[in-house]
């Protein structure tokens, strides 16, 4: 007999015996994806009689996907699969014996003496309404010695999920078996810490794997293997917002692939626990190049009456020759410098997407504080029915005591059509697309700078 509380009181529970059930998990492989889905393998021995008989596995995932199950025996073949996930409580063992007679027990608490009388339980929505010979009565909450026996534990409640399968054999003995399906509740992503040297130029960066998982099930000793990418389910896939490449890379990572996929295996097996975050290394580098950049976007005819802060963007490569050296799977990076007294402080971070060896990078940290922009539409003026000419002003200042570079990009030159054409401008800029210019504005220490240019467009 064990025992269990439900409301204040004191259940006790006599336990139907088990039929048919093995000991629980056997050798387990998890591999898990990046949204929010794994594979489960789980080999077990079992005691397979010949003919027909119901197996069950317990401590399956309590989110399976039951319609994935696959099940492999020498000799043996699967005719019916069931999942058992409405589990053992206090208030589902209640729920299930409405309409049953239960024992309540209750104890005076001058004399000790106890008291027993039979009950059939007519309702458990939010309190237990019983009927005691020709009284109905509630169960109240009211820290008065009771308890309540039940006579059996109902078939359908289980301590943990549980998966049965009907079996057809032809033989009889112990044999290994395999499990496998998917189920929801466990996903990982990749999260980077990065020290940041300014005056050095260069980076550590170390990278760790976050593994989360709810599924209501501890796998234990598990080998686990990550894959870096987001399979298609149900005929979608998710696609992620900026991932803050700047150019992508074109080199081969020296890790093994599935697919299009790139596989992270952990180095040796471990516990992966229910309602658990747990977090393995993966990458460690030192002294990557890296570099603080500025950079301020303006949109299209866009006036600001007060000057705006720059973007502050540390940029990197995940190339092997002179940068992380691995492609890298999306998570996100936070950044830290060392102040005067060499303590690391964070600075900021951004997210980053599935990244192949070889890319550039540009992550924006913050807001710049010292550096600023105001851009300004100085003269717009109609040439004719088709056709706008615009003059821009941008106005950058530096309070910082070091010159400063900053990347002043304008947008939006092909709102509705194409054919924009800068007609001058005070220093060269770049076309980086039909939609944007880009001009490498150096503005002195403690000083300003400005650019013009003027635009003709059809808007």
């Amino acid at each position: 007999m064990r025992t269990l509380a439900y409301a204040g009181m004191l259940l006790a529970v006599v336990s139907a015996p088990a039929i048919g059930q093995s000991s629980g998990q056997g050798d387990v492989s998890v591999t898990i994806y990046n949204n929010n889905l794994a594979l489960v393998q789980d080999v077990r021995r079992l005691n397979i009689p010949s003919g027909r008989s119901v197996q069950s596995f317990p401590g399956v995932s309590g989110q399976i996907r039951a319609e994935t199950v696959g099940f492999n025996a020498a000799d043996t073949g699967i005719i019916e699969q069931n999942f058992d996930y409405d589990l053992l409580s206090p208030q589902k063992l209640m729920e299930k014996a409405v309409g049953e007679t239960v024992t309540i027990v209750r104890i005076n608490p001058a004399t000790g003496a106890e008291k027993r009388e039979r009950a059939k339980v007519l309702a458990a929505n939010g309190g237990v309404v019983l009927q005691i010979g020709s009284r109905i009565e509630v169960l109240r909450d009211d820290r008065l010695p009771t308890r309540v026996i039940f006579d059996k534990v109902p078939s359908n409640l289980r301590a943990r999920p549980t998966l049965s399968v009907t079996l057809d054999s032809s033989r009889g003995g112990t044999r290994p078996a395999q499990l496998s399906y998917l189920t929801g509740g466990m996903g990982w992503k990749a999260d980077y810490v990065a020290l940041f040297d300014e005056n050095a130029g260069k980076m550590d960066v170390q990278g760790w794997v976050t593994l989360t998982n709810s599924t209501g099930t501890t796998f234990s000793n598990a080998k686990t293997l990550l894959v870096a990418g987001t399979p298609s389910v149900n005929g979608r896939s998710n696609r992620g917002g900026r991932n803050n490449i700047r150019r992508a890379g074109t080199e081969t990572a020296n890790r093994e692939s599935l697919g299009d996929f790139y596989l992270y295996p952990l180095a040796a097996r471990t516990t992966i626990a229910n309602a658990q975050t747990k977090q393995v290394s993966f990458l460690d580098v030192t002294g990557a190049p890296a570099q603080k950049t500025y950079e301020y976007a303006n949109g299209w005819l866009t006036t600001r009456s007060e000057p705006q802060s720059a973007a502050t963007v540390l940029q990197f490569s995940s190339s092997a020759d002179g940068g992380l050296g691995d492609a890298l799977p999306a998570g996100t990076v936070r950044v830290y410098m060392k102040d005067a007294s060499g303590q690391p402080q964070f600075i900021g971070e951004n997210n980053i997407g599935h990244t192949p060896m070889g890319s550039e990078l540009g992550l924006k940290t913050g807001e710049a504080f010292d550096v600023k922009v105001k851009p300004t539409v100085t003269e717009r003026k109609r040439l004719n029915a088709r056709k706008w000419r615009t003059s821009m002003s941008y106005e950058l200042t530096n309070a910082r005591p070091g010159a400063v570079t900053v990347s002043l990009i304008q947008n939006g030159l092909d709102f509705y059509w194409d054919d924009t054409r800068i007609v001058s401008e005070s220093m060269a800029s770049e076309r980086r697309s039909s939609n944007s210019v880009v001009w490498k504005v150096p503005v002195p220490a403690n000083g300003r700078a400005t650019v013009t240019a003027v635009f003709e467009t059809r808007f």
